[in-house]
């Protein structure tokens, strides 16, 4: 076992281990998988979130409930054989983090429950029937919602009133990124700035693009949701730093490593909730009579210190609109 799925598998503590072996001989405990494509350092204030919630719940980590933890490492390619894993491990469920380990559980399963979590418009990817009746074997939250790229792109002009040219980070691995930068393209065009794609296979893409995006004259980066950019905060706060571009992000992780803002569904919330799923399932719902959940709370985040040191003075407006200003 490796030291990322050892911390993992650990959060309950060795005190719990007797009363887990206790549970598993008496056949009282519960089994679940979580699957994700980020990595455990990555997602650790969302898997507290998570434990948090079953906890409210009654489930508490080695007594009442054993969770298998799956890390692909920003590596989606790695996420069929973690799937596998967890269903010859026979776990009752499957919670599946971002769109990437959604697909990939899904592909891999229909006889076993799958709770999606933070995953984009579960719709278009074919997991459900729709969101009000799922009509499958998945449920749970999604972070998709209709006016959220508009939203995003409002307060980045915001703060940017300026802009011309967009930069806009996205991999090919992310099935919804497609329709992503369709969305984008339609809005910038209305607003009258220029769209500038830059696909990213892996980090090693990463310092290549932000420099064609400072060399073709880019106002700003829009980095697109996915586990390969959560991995790496700090490295694309360094380059967006080198080359003197502000960044807007999906979540909160990246600002606080030093890009200049983000906007979105609030993940903690959305991890928390999502144990109020396995609660219900192992109870005995089904998950084609559970809606799936679109997000209700949002958080916009922005670096004051990342914006003065980009030359930037941020409108008090915009200033008094964010939920967290780091300073």
């Amino acid at each position: 076992m490796d030291r990322r799925r050892f911390l993992a598998t650990s959060l309950a503590g060795a005190l719990a281990a007797p009363r887990a072996a206790r549970a598993q001989e008496t056949g009282s405990m519960h089994r679940i998988g979580f699957l994700s494509g980020s990595s455990f350092e990555g997602a650790k204030a969302l898997v507290e979130e998570f434990h948090r919630g079953l906890r409210e719940r009654g489930h508490v980590e080695g007594q009442s409930i054993h969770i298998e933890y799956r890390w692909a490492e920003g590596k989606s390619d790695r996420l069929p054989g973690l799937v596998a894993e967890l269903i010859s491990l026979k776990v009752e469920l499957i919670v599946a983090a971002a769109s990437p380990a959604a697909r990939a559980a899904y592909q891999a399963t229909r006889a076993i429950p799958i709770v999606i979590v933070g995953v984009g418009n579960p719709v278009q990817l074919g997991l459900a029937a729709s969101l009000a009746r799922p009509g499958g074997t998945v449920t749970g939250l999604t972070s998709y919602g209709p006016d959220l790229t508009a939203k995003q792109l409002e307060l980045l002009m915001q703060a940017i009133p300026e802009m011309k040219r967009l930069a806009v980070l996205w991999t090919p691995a992310n099935a919804l990124h497609a329709g992503a930068l369709r969305q984008l393209e339609q809005l910038t065009q209305s607003r009258r700035v220029q769209m500038q794609p830059l696909k990213i296979v892996g980090p090693e893409d990463f310092q290549d693009a932000f420099r064609s995006a400072a060399v073709r004259g880019a106002t700003a980066v829009w980095v697109v949701g996915d586990p390969i950019f959560l991995l790496h905060p700090a490295e694309l706060a360094k380059f967006a730093m080198e080359f003197r571009l502000p960044t807007s992000f999906f979540g909160r992780a990246h600002v606080e490593a030093g890009g200049l803002m983000a906007y979105g569904p609030d993940s903690r919330h959305m991890y928390r909730q999502a144990a109020t799923y396995v609660d219900k399932i192992l109870k005995g719902a089904k998950p084609a009579e559970l809606p799936i959940e679109e997000p209700t709370k949002f958080e916009l985040v922005i670096n004051a210190k990342t914006a003065k040191a980009l030359g930037l003075t941020i409108p008090p407006s915009l200033l008094l609109q964010a939920n967290q200003l780091i300073e």
